[in-house]
């Protein structure tokens, strides 16, 4: 099962990065342990001393070697451990499941966002760049199960949270991001994914995300007076 060296995943419960990282060690079992960073206070001189330019979660630890940055993490995941590999064989689907993961974290991402952080006409004008862009990120699944097809591979690990993150903005701010009607793919997609019993096991209660999330909210709202 690839190398037996020591592995920590330096993370937060809440961190949807640092969740799917999380994922592929399962999806991969690989033996780790996660040293869980409390951001809601303060960071620890270990996330300083492993992520110095970034000083964020998540962080793979090899054999003492840091690794940053969840898309990162992931290709190294899977290249140093070979079982059930995420990435596909053919290079022209390895780009396309790179593409779409990446799509997700530049283009998806931030206009969720946006659509939390914002109010009134402001808001509304986010709910229709953020269905834009999750529309577009259903495509990418050109009417498969998976994006890796009948499987999961690197795009599903890569872009699922973002199904997660979208339904907990749509409850805090009470507009509407996915629906079957307009996204049927997506929508049926992102339950789909979460039927897997290794990848339901690793997400926190929805009540905790909730509540971990609105205060997020009330920190930013407060912050932008």
């Amino acid at each position: 099962m690839g190398d037996g060296g020591e592995v920590k995943l330096l993370g937060f419960w809440g961190s949807p990065y640092a969740l799917r990282v999380t994922w592929a060690l399962k999806l991969k079992q690989v033996p780790y342990d996660n040293l869980e960073e409390d951001l809601l206070s303060k960071k620890s001189s270990l996330l300083l001393q492993y992520n110095p330019v970034h000083k964020k979660v998540p962080v793979l630890v090899h054999c003492g070697r840091p690794i940053a940055e969840s898309l990162v993490i992931l290709e190294y995941i899977d290249e140093m451990w070979k079982q059930s590999p995420l990435l596909p064989q053919d290079p022209s689907e390895r780009a396309r499941a790179r593409f779409w993961s990446k799509f997700t974290d530049e283009k998806c991402a931030p206009a969720i966002k946006a659509v939390c952080c914002s109010q009134g006409e402001e808001q509304q004008t986010a709910v229709l760049e953020a269905r834009e862009n999750l529309k577009t990120l259903e495509s990418g699944l050109d009417g498969k199960l998976f994006f890796g097809g009948e499987t999961i591979n690197f795009a599903d690990v890569a872009t699922r949270w973002i199904g997660c993150w979208a339904r907990i903005v749509e409850e805090i701010t009470g507009t509407s991001l996915i629906d079957a009607e307009d996204m049927p793919s997506l929508d049926a997609w992102s339950k789909r994914f979460l039927e897997l019993p290794v990848i339901k096991e690793c997400v926190p209660p929805w009540g905790k995300l909730i509540e971990l999330n609105s205060g997020f909210l009330k920190m930013y709202l407060a912050s932008s007076k």
